[in-house]
């Protein structure tokens, strides 16, 4: 457990972290409450983007003035007109050995990132199937079924057995962080001798997570060369978002792939960085926070996510003990949300305003519970989920790292709230082929 002190103590540290990165340092309180801790830290972040507007006044989309390369923080850049040409240089945002020898293309967000690549992959691959696991992120299926025709998707079950089939066509396995922690194991413990290439999106996971190790390990083994695919707005900001970036990191695994994954690799960079330059999806410099690749950012962020991991455990404890049959997902493989969803079927429209009304209605009693579309902040927030294996809208609650006595305040107050109003579903926004 984690007490208030230990966390206000943990928090004024990467309040530390980010005023440090300031040419004008701030003068801060020590924080005392919660809300200090995320007003605190929104307002750095606001000067953070003015000091660097102010300082790079010049460095337009034409970059006209050429008077030296521009930088944020660690970060260093150099394009031409509109960033087509982007080049990044600077630490890599993931823990894992070797990180530095990727070769890594940075877009305006993670589903720049993964659009730039499957489109890309047309012109290596006339024809190929992807694999997507269970739970994979709707965007991403929406995204291969109305433009990436070229892709085929085949579903695979909890314990995929496919991935050994050979076939034809070129094999990609989606790997996506999103999955039920059952199908993530599951698929460790396969042969992917039937794979030509495995898509990791690791937007869920921290960057120093065994995770991301173990995958890499699992595809070094079965020698398929891999790239990670990341949104790095959510879990890598300390809390904030910061800005939109998105990245796709391409790794070669060296002489353990072959001569044949290698060359798909080289191929697919190049057509990847023609999509970004073509659909006009490159990184901003400006998104890029000035405070990773120190000591402190991966102590901090790994213990901010160590907390957020915590509460998830013990909050899916609770909910699957408080209310047996209204969990939806309780064990993501990344740990950081839970999902909710009503006896009776519902549609977008109202599982958005159950998150609404959740939120408000906790909001009011002083407890630090938002609605928000995304995850990873320093408060808890509710959003509509869709739950793509099952078919099904859902609430989901996104964990914070708040102290631990606090956050069980949260979530039981969730489940009383949920068990008051689970019955409150409107016949009206039921959809039509809803039993009754």
């Amino acid at each position: 457990m984690e007490t208030l002190s230990a966390y206000l103590d943990r928090k004024h540290q990467e309040l530390a972290l980010l005023n440090g990165c300031l040419a004008r340092p701030l003068t801060l309180r020590t924080p005392v409450a919660v809300v200090e801790v995320i007003e605190q830290k929104f307002r750095l972040a606001a000067a953070l983007k003015a000091e660097h507007a102010l300082h790079d006044w010049a460095r337009t989309e034409t970059d006209w003035a050429h008077w030296g390369r521009l930088r944020a923080g660690p970060f260093e850049f150099s394009y031409d007109y509109q960033r087509a040409d982007l080049e990044v240089r600077g630490p890599p945002f993931y823990h894992v050995e070797d990180a530095a020898r990727w070769d890594t293309i940075y877009t305006s967000s993670g589903m720049a990132a993964t659009s730039a690549l499957l489109l890309g992959s047309a012109r290596v691959m006339a024809k190929a199937d992807i694999l997507v696991l269970p739970g994979s992120y709707g965007e991403t299926i929406e995204l291969i079924e109305r433009h990436a025709r070229h892709l085929r998707l085949v579903a695979v079950n909890h314990a995929p057995g496919e991935l050994a089939v050979r076939t034809d066509r070129p094999r990609i396995l989606l790997f996506d962080s999103c999955a039920p922690a059952a199908a993530f194991e599951a698929t460790l413990r396969r042969e992917a001798s039937g794979l030509d290439l495995i898509v990791f999106d690791t937007t869920c996971f921290s960057i120093g997570s065994g995770r991301i190790r173990r995958l890499l390990g699992w595809a070094c083994r079965q020698q398929v060369p891999v790239v990670l695919v990341r949104s790095h707005t959510k879990l890598d900001s300390l809390g904030l978002e910061y800005g939109r970036l998105g990245s796709a990191s391409f790794v070669g695994l060296d002489h353990r792939v072959s001569v044949q994954g290698r060359q798909l690799l080289a191929d697919l960079k190049k057509e990847m960085r023609d999509a970004v330059r073509l659909f006009g999806g490159a990184a901003l410099p400006a998104h890029f926070p000035p405070y990773v690749g120190t000591k402190a950012y991966r102590v901090l962020t790994d213990r901010r996510v160590a907390a957020i991991l915590r509460n998830g455990r013990r909050t899916a404890r609770h909910f699957a003990a408080t209310l047996p049959g209204s969990s939806a997902e309780l064990h993501f493989a990344h740990g950081l949300y839970v999902t909710l969803a009503p006896k009776r079927s519902m549609d977008e429209h109202h599982a958005r305003q159950i998150a609404v009304d959740l939120s408000d209605d906790l909001g009011r009693a002083g407890l630090p519970l938002r609605h928000a579309g995304s995850f990873g902040f320093d408060f808890g927030a509710t959003e509509w989920f869709h739950d793509t294996t099952c078919d099904r809208y859902v609430v989901r609650i996104a964990v914070p790292d708040l102290p631990t006595p606090l956050w069980d305040e949260v979530a039981h107050a969730v489940a009383h709230w949920w068990s008051s109003h689970e019955q409150d579903v409107p016949r009206s926004a039921l959809p039509a082929n809803a039993s009754a």
